[in-house]
């Protein structure tokens, strides 16, 4: 009889477990917090886990809690291929991450062959254009942003010519393919045309190739750490023309790290904290709070991709991670609907986003917002 009960004892524990395990829903973090991709990956996981937790205490997605577990890539596009894996080993609902395209580029496979929904921090414009209808971007991709620096750069520089500094892995050639295309579209012919390597410490001799160019303006598209060495470099070398860029320009962490020489840089920007939007003010002051550090553009990927998968569950009110990757295509999200989205966002057939932006300068150390640009499909 006792052995009875025991065994009964243990069954009810058993079946309380298993209860509990379908009562959650994984959402995993593979994301680069190691190598040169860690202040994006760091970012984006903060952002993840700090909405993670807000859907958990309001009550989770249609009464689920999320679980989820975090898994280092190391920015190296092998070692995420493996840890995407791993992740789609333990039969999640979505992924969320990687941020370098490189290694987007090799998981998103995985996840595409396993029917499982992949909301990425990459930006390469090739990432959507493959057919693949379980990748979603966090952030605009360069088919997306690279018109709006170009009309910036042709309307308010009005340059002759431009010198184009770019990091050599898939993200920089990517955007460097793309904007090159977009300034032969309105005329502008390219001085020079430099490509870096990524984890790159000395740009001395790239700013010398640059300044000796004599270009009208210089498009920097590197990551944060080398974008903040470039710029320190460009002020050594007392480089005058206009210093332009994207996001990965003019963040928050380059700023940190270059100092003084982040002053004056302008650009475009599709993510930003300090964009003249309540909700994301809000955003910023509770990330800063918890994680006392301010937040750049990819924690805010990372707490929005959250609330985007959030809100596609709720809206075709079931677990189905095919249905929630074909209502993603096409919908739009609503910050009245969905406060966490924090800006109005479109998904289209491709899986990329489209919302405001803005334009940005860098002044006595802090972004300024100085114009919001409409989305490009309104």
């Amino acid at each position: 009889m006792r052995i009875l009960k025991l065994c009964l004892v243990l069954a009810a524990v058993s079946l309380g477990f298993a209860a509990q395990a379908a009562e959650s829903v994984k959402l995993p973090i593979v994301i680069e917090l190691s190598g040169p991709g860690a202040v994006s990956g760091t970012n984006f996981r903060d952002g993840a886990l700090m909405a993670i937790d807000e859907v958990n205490a309001a009550g989770g997605i249609l009464g689920r809690q999320i679980e989820t577990s975090v898994a280092d890539t190391q920015s190296d596009p092998g070692i995420s291929r493996a840890q995407v894996q791993k992740a789609i080993d333990s039969d999640p609902y979505a992924v969320l991450g990687p941020v370098f395209s490189g290694s987007v580029k090799v998981n998103m496979l995985l996840t595409q062959q396993a029917e499982i929904p992949q909301f990425v921090g990459a930006e390469a414009a090739d990432i959507t254009q493959k057919g693949n209808p379980y990748v979603f971007r966090t952030s605009f991709g360069q088919q997306m942003s690279m018109p709006k620096i170009a009309n910036y750069i042709r309307d308010e520089i009005k340059p002759a010519n431009v010198a184009v500094v770019w990091v050599n892995n898939d993200f920089g050639k990517g955007g460097r393919d793309k904007f090159v295309a977009e300034m032969a579209a309105r005329g502008i012919t390219v001085a020079a045309d430099i490509s870096t390597e990524q984890g790159q410490a000395d740009f001395s001799a790239d700013v010398a190739k640059v300044r000796d160019a004599k270009a009208d303006a210089i498009f920097v598209y590197l990551n944060e750490e080398e974008s903040a060495r470039f710029l320190r470099e460009a002020r050594k070398q007392d480089v005058k023309a206009p210093l332009i860029g994207e996001t990965t320009l003019l963040g928050q962490k380059v700023i940190e790290l270059a100092g003084d020489a982040a002053n004056g840089v302008k650009g475009h920007v599709g993510l930003t904290v300090d964009a003249p939007i309540p909700a994301v003010t809000e955003f910023r002051d509770k990330f800063q709070k918890l994680y006392n550090y301010l937040p750049d553009h990819n924690g805010m990927k990372g707490y929005m991709a959250v609330y985007a998968i959030k809100y596609g569950t709720e809206k075709i009110g079931t677990f189905d991670r095919k249905l929630l990757a074909k209502t993603m295509h096409g919908l739009t999200i609503d910050p009245q609907d969905a406060p966490g989205i924090l800006m109005k966002t479109t998904y289209d057939d491709n899986g990329d986003v489209d919302r405001i932006s803005f334009l940005a300068e860098v002044v006595e150390g802090k972004q300024k917002i100085v114009k919001v640009l409409p989305p490009l499909h309104p």
